[in-house]
């Protein structure tokens, strides 16, 4: 493997052939926890800090880097969609939602229903596709018995938030205008595309139209600037990634630093007090951007939001990605139950 990949992929790589590390890998470089499913301790035993940095990051406007960048981790993430969809056999249908790509999963576990999630891919706003995703989304829908709307929304620089913010918005629109009933509508992020679902939903609120019912976030990136507790406490114990590394570059691609503490870019820092749907924040202890998922909880909490925070031992950014771990197994039914408890299944 070469050095400028994320061991993200490596660890996902591995455990997607099946491999066993725990007789492998005689040192490591994160503490693992005895806490930890037997899964999980092989997986973060792989984790090398050194595949951290990714070097030659593209700079803010450099489309053209940041294209081939994203296309190379598209390629890695092949063997793992493909070993995902023969293990959960659902329907892949590529659409158009308000001429807005997006990819229609439905779930082998699919009863007849009229509940949508809406799902957002992570990727710090300049990498992965919707298909390139589908290991992190398929088995959500398989566990819930949901259809998902994945949108492919175009990644930055190529469209800085504003645009990719408007992307989202008109798709979901557009499902209203189609008929789907706002309240049978779920939304559903990780990582980035946590922050994305987050903004999305206080825009359409702002605007006052309807918002989905619900709101499920893994690892949410709900601020982009390196303020929070976990940004410098958790500096050495985030296995997959650093924010100088790939963070810094992907925010500055985004959005300008004047705009990245604006609340549609960094909804950490938005008004929940006028209400939000019903919502879950997942993550782990050994995540750079814990303080995110804190700092939005209490905003939440505090703004009297019915709000969940469900955080996992020892557990990576979007640990839900090895998902026979025991762990993500656990987390990924919780999600898929939140989403049944609160989306109502009527037109």
């Amino acid at each position: 493997m070469k050095k400028t990949i994320s061991h993200l992929f490596i660890a996902l790589l591995l455990f997607c052939s099946n491999t066993s590390l725990a007789n492998d890998i005689a040192e490591y470089d994160f503490y693992i926890p005895e806490t930890l499913s037997k899964e999980s301790a092989t997986i973060l035993k792989s984790f090398k800090k050194k595949y951290r940095v990714i070097k030659d990051i593209p700079t803010k406007d450099d489309k053209l880097g940041w294209q081939k960048l994203k296309e190379k981790y598209i390629r890695y993430t092949k063997d793992i969609n493909n070993k995902t969809l023969e293990k959960f056999s659902p329907i892949i249908e590529e659409k158009l939602i308000g001429k807005i790509p997006v990819l229609q999963i439905t779930p082998s576990t699919w009863k007849k229903n009229n509940k949508i999630i809406v799902y957002l891919h992570g990727g710090a706003y300049t990498l992965f596709s919707a298909r390139s995703s589908l290991y992190n989304v398929v088995p959500l829908a398989h566990y819930s018995g949901i259809k998902v709307i994945s949108i492919d929304y175009t990644t930055a620089p190529n469209k800085h938030w504003k645009g990719i913010l408007n992307e989202v918005t008109t798709a979901l629109m557009t499902l209203y205008k189609n008929g789907h009933n706002p309240k049978s509508i779920g939304i559903f992020g990780d990582s980035a595309g946590g922050g994305l679902a987050t903004a999305a939903t206080l825009k359409l609120r702002n605007e006052g139209r309807p918002t989905p019912n619900a709101v499920v976030l893994w690892s949410p990136w709900v601020d982009i600037t390196e303020t929070g507790d976990t940004y410098h406490t958790l500096k050495d114990s985030e296995p997959t990634f650093t924010y100088d590394s790939m963070l810094r570059n992907s925010a500055n691609a985004y959005a300008t630093i004047e705009e990245q503490k604006h609340p549609y870019v960094s909804p950490v820092y938005g008004d929940y007090a006028k209400g939000f749907p019903k919502t879950m924040i997942q993550g782990g202890t050994k995540e750079l951007l814990l303080s995110n998922f804190v700092r939005l909880y209490q905003n939440m909490d505090n703004a009297s939001v019915e709000v969940k925070l469900d955080i996992y031992e020892g557990m990576w950014h979007v640990f839900q990605s090895h998902y026979s771990t025991a762990e993500a197994i656990t987390a990924i039914e919780k999600s898929a139950r939140f989403f049944n408890s609160h989306l109502l299944d009527k037109q």
